[in-house]
């Protein structure tokens, strides 16, 4: 019994995870191509960004140009860090109805924007350049999606 409740967290949150990174990136990404003329170098640049957590910071100079080893990477960051928030916001929302997981979950992603864009650059400055508008969307909407993912998934 408890590894059948153990079950009905653990998957819905691991796609919530997905789920929440893909619809965020998407989110995001029209977004810039609806009030920014700089798609695709913005996603090039902000990929070399992710990458560099990892790899260093001798991925970030310039041009942003489309460099697969680099996009493998920063995918793998991204949906591993989706998937982390979304584990931990499916766990503050587990016992929740699902209109109040919506709301949490995007002062989640609020939260989340907060803490990666003005707490880890004291680490990786080069975020810096990402606080706007559309980032702090695409973290709320990242939120909102896994918490509304999680909650349809975990029903029993």
């Amino acid at each position: 019994m408890v590894r059948n409740q153990s079950y009905k967290f653990w998957l819905p949150a691991l796609y919530a995870g997905v789920a929440a990174g893909i619809f965020s990136t998407v989110a995001q990404i029209i977004l810039w191509w609806l009030f920014w003329d700089e798609l695709p170098s913005i996603l090039y640049r902000d990929a070399r960004f992710a990458a560099a957590i990892i790899l260093g910071k001798g991925v970030l100079p310039p041009p942003a140009t489309l460099d697969w080893y680099v996009m493998f990477i920063a995918t793998l960051l991204h949906f591993g860090l989706s998937i982390a928030y979304a584990i931990i916001l499916s766990w503050l929302i587990r016992g929740i109805d699902i209109t109040n997981s919506l709301i949490a979950g995007g002062l989640y992603g609020l939260g989340l924007f907060l803490m990666n864009m003005y707490g880890f650059v004291m680490i990786f400055p080069w975020f810096v350049d990402t606080r706007d508008w559309i980032t702090v969307t695409a973290h709320i909407v990242f939120g909102v999606s896994a918490a509304g993912v999680y909650k349809v998934l975990s029903r029993q």
